[in-house]
């Protein structure tokens, strides 16, 4: 009872992060500020939902599973904002203001 009380707890702020990190994408403008709003959703968004299923699942292979999987998500989000970033500087984009 209570694992799935925290599972769920944990579920809706993944779940908030990844709804606020679309409403900046949807809402800032230029690529480099819609850059920032998609980190929160890579580096915490994903792995608090890896996290909750994990939690949720309990103990066990598939618990480690969902745990590598977060850690990918936060590992991978991060360097593929970067390339993203540095792609933008490279082809000369202008941010707009």
């Amino acid at each position: 009872m209570d694992r799935h009380v925290v599972a769920l707890v944990l579920l809706c702020a993944g779940t908030a992060a990844l709804l606020l990190a679309a409403a900046g994408l949807v809402v800032l403008p230029g690529p480099y500020l819609r850059l920032h709003a998609l980190s929160p959703a890579a580096t915490l968004g994903a792995p608090l939902v890896a996290l909750a299923l994990a939690v949720d699942t309990g103990p066990g292979r598939a618990a480690a599973k969902l745990l590598v999987i977060g850690l990918l998500l936060a590992a991978g989000g991060t360097v593929t904002t970067m390339a993203v970033a540095r792609a933008t500087v490279r082809a000369g984009r202008e941010t707009r203001r």
